[in-house]
């Protein structure tokens, strides 16, 4: 390409370097930066012009990719005369770096895999080597997801993206909380005085969980997500509304209320039961065990 031979040529002017490779591998770097600043420009402009955040998010990937594929080229037009080098040192790098290879094409098929098959994608909600979060980011080489905290401290985001491989997807086992079958099933255990009416309190809690908005609009989404989960998976349930399970402990009595939730609101929803089950207990409708 007449550029790049004039950017050697003037380089080797300007500079005084005779040393073929040292030029090349000079032009290499101004090409790569230059393709990469002028991306970075591109997705700037891009979003001042006040576009979404999915928008954005999809418009910098894909000018990603074509600055990569745009820089191969260029690249490979600098280095053509000098391939068969290439490929000798090349050659002898990998057999010095044979576990950092491995890792790179495990990871690059673990990507291909994940492309494929869509095991997760982008905002899924997914577990995988103790980490929790929801997706942010798929590449060839890894994923990135913004942690959660534990279910005990509500399992509300810590505002950490944490790097995994991709290859983490063959050694461990994968959790997709919001794939197929979208909702998971919530407990809330809800402790009361042994001297309290069963009957009575356990109608007060059925009104709170069947008045509660999110649980009740549930059930209109349900048949699709079930007929949607049933395409892929064996997925049945003879019961999909709230129910209450009691049970005797030593010095009081625990109700459990499991219900269907959308991972993403179990917090939101958790929080507006109990409000509105301590402000029963406030009235002296319900007695809440104090230890």
């Amino acid at each position: 390409m007449n550029i790049i031979d004039n950017l050697s040529k003037n380089l080797k002017e300007v500079t005084g370097m005779n040393n073929e490779y040292f030029v090349l591998i000079v032009v290499s770097l101004i090409v790569f930066i230059g393709v990469k600043v002028i991306n970075k420009i591109i997705n700037k402009i891009y979003r001042l012009d006040e576009h979404s955040g999915k928008n954005m998010f999809t418009f910098r990937e894909r000018t990603n990719i074509f600055a990569n594929i745009i820089i191969v080229i260029l690249l490979f037009s600098i280095w053509e005369g000098h391939l068969k080098n290439i490929v000798t040192i090349i050659s002898f790098v990998a057999g010095a770096t044979t576990l950092a290879i491995r890792e790179v094409i495990l990871n690059l098929t673990a990507g291909l895999y994940i492309k494929m098959s869509k095991p997760f994608k982008v905002e899924d909600r997914i577990e995988i080597d103790n980490i929790k979060g929801d997706v942010v980011l798929i590449s060839a080489l890894s994923f990135k997801v913004l942690e959660l905290k534990d279910r005990l401290n509500g399992e509300q985001s810590s505002g950490i993206i944490v790097n995994i491989p991709n290859s983490k997807i063959f050694s461990n086992s994968l959790k997709n909380y919001t794939t197929a079958f979208k909702y998971i099933w919530s407990e809330l255990v809800i402790p009361v005085s042994i001297d309290s009416d069963i009957n009575k309190t356990k109608k007060i809690l059925y009104k709170v969980v069947n008045h509660n908005e999110v649980i009740k609009a549930i059930p209109k989404k349900m048949d699709k997500a079930i007929d949607e989960a049933k395409g892929q998976y064996r997925i049945y349930y003879n019961n999909l509304k709230p129910i209450i399970y009691t049970e005797y402990k030593d010095n009081h009595i625990e109700f459990t209320i499991r219900f269907l939730v959308h991972p993403k609101k179990e917090r939101n929803v958790t929080n507006d039961l109990w409000e509105n089950i301590l402000e029963y207990n406030k009235l002296g409708v319900i007695n809440l065990y104090k230890a």
